[in-house]
């Protein structure tokens, strides 16, 4: 495909509706009260396949002829372009063999392994891979569909738009992830034709945020690295075919820091029970960050993919952050009751005990001899200092722990 036009969009989003489950706008009457707009979410981490990747993958394997099927697929993808690939390479009854990073988590590799694909691990970071598929695909004949800078691929993305659009006409922001560009370079294009005074925001991680840097230097740069836990954006050059068109239709760029994902994720499950992963959330962080209100705005949920080892790890982080959990100091007297004593004070106040440390060998002064770490579940920052308060009262001088992390035993 040379060009981006209505009429391809238009093929893109009748084809793909044979692989794709209707994410309908969910509204958000909790983001919508903090944002001061309307809110309605568009869940494509309820696709399938657990992303969006799968409708540019299966629009992508239509246009391709016979003789480029048989030669088997290749591909390089964080995870979920992977299961996209994977998963429309099996419906079309063709080889796929997919690269990825060696960090990739061990969810998103079995289950692209489980529609039938042959997984590679190679690289840290996704543009190692990618270079690596590029050499294999030379080396084997394969056909190379790549996760983003493929104009084909981001008009079966775009689709996105045309649901958008179609349901909520009076749509007046939407907000897409960013990592290499082709779900914003979709999105962005098609929205624009279909209603060019729709604002398209673009969102980024802070620690990967390649395209914010290459509009401001107006062309293509490649980052030193990246840093982020969005690891699904975690893309150091942006694609080339898709920069003009980005240019061209993304209003804004909002960078969002690791520590607002992970507050994203808490107030996505707390409010809607949906799991997103990091680089899903984006979009949600975003909110934040809009200087409009009374708008109707659609934060687009890329992904849900996120295993259960870095979910525990984001749900602890996420109360440690808010003050729901935190962990306390006190210097007691080795004196039999005093445990009791600090217990009461707590539970006094409805703060609820969730971890004792009792260390002994502090001090060899009896009147201070025990420290005791107490990590404690409250409800939010002034429920904490309450309870911190109540234990000064009486005597205890509490000193809270700075912490990034806890270990529930």
């Amino acid at each position: 495909m040379k060009e981006l036009t209505l009429e391809k969009f238009e093929e893109a989003a009748e084809i793909v509706k044979n692989v794709t489950l209707e994410t309908k706008l969910v509204y958000s009457e909790y983001f919508s009260g903090q944002s001061g707009n309307k809110v309605y979410i568009k869940p494509e981490n309820m696709q399938y396949t657990g992303a969006y990747k799968v409708r540019g993958a299966y629009y992508k394997i239509s246009t391709l002829t016979e003789e480029e099927r048989s030669k088997g697929l290749i591909t390089a993808s964080a995870g979920n372009h992977a299961q996209g690939v994977a998963y429309a390479a099996k419906l079309y009854g063709v080889k796929a063999t997919i690269v990825m990073p060696v960090s990739t988590p061990l969810m998103k590799v079995n289950r692209t392994k489980s529609y039938g694909a042959e997984v590679v691990l190679y690289g840290n970071v996704y543009d190692e891979a990618c270079a690596y598929a590029y050499q294999l695909a030379e080396e084997k004949g394969y056909t190379f569909i790549h996760p983003f800078n493929d104009l084909t691929v981001a008009a079966g993305q775009g689709s996105i738009a045309m649901e958008i659009v179609k349901e909520l006409p009076t749509v007046d922001y939407i907000l897409v992830p960013i990592g290499g560009g082709g779900l914003c370079t979709g999105v962005s294009t098609l929205a624009k034709l279909l209603n060019p005074s729709i604002k398209v925001i673009g969102v980024e991680p802070a620690g990967a945020a390649c395209m914010k840097e290459s509009l401001f230097q107006g062309k293509v740069v490649t980052l030193p690295g990246v840093n982020t836990i969005a690891d699904g954006t975690a893309v150091k050059t942006p694609g080339d075919l898709l920069f003009p068109y980005i240019q061209k239709n993304v209003d804004e760029i909002i960078t969002v820091e690791d520590e607002e994902l992970i507050v994203a994720f808490l107030d996505l499950i707390e409010n809607h029970k949906m799991v997103a992963e990091n680089s899903g959330l984006l979009t949600i962080a975003a909110l934040k960050h809009l200087n409009v209100t009374g708008k109707k705005v659609v934060p687009i949920i890329s992904g849900g993919n996120m295993d259960v080892i870095t979910m525990s790890s984001v749900v602890q982080h996420g109360l440690i952050q808010r003050d729901r959990i935190f962990t306390v100091s006190v210097l007691l007297p080795d004196t039999p009751g005093q445990l009791v004593h600090v217990a009461s004070v707590i539970a006094e106040a409805n703060g609820n005990v969730i971890k004792l440390e009792h260390n002994q060998f502090v001090s060899i002064n009896r009147n201070a001899a025990v420290e005791l770490r107490i990590t404690i579940e409250a409800f939010g920052t002034e429920h904490k200092d309450e309870i911190v308060q109540k234990l000064a009262d009486e005597g205890f001088r509490p000193k809270v722990v700075r912490q990034k992390g806890i270990m529930m035993n």
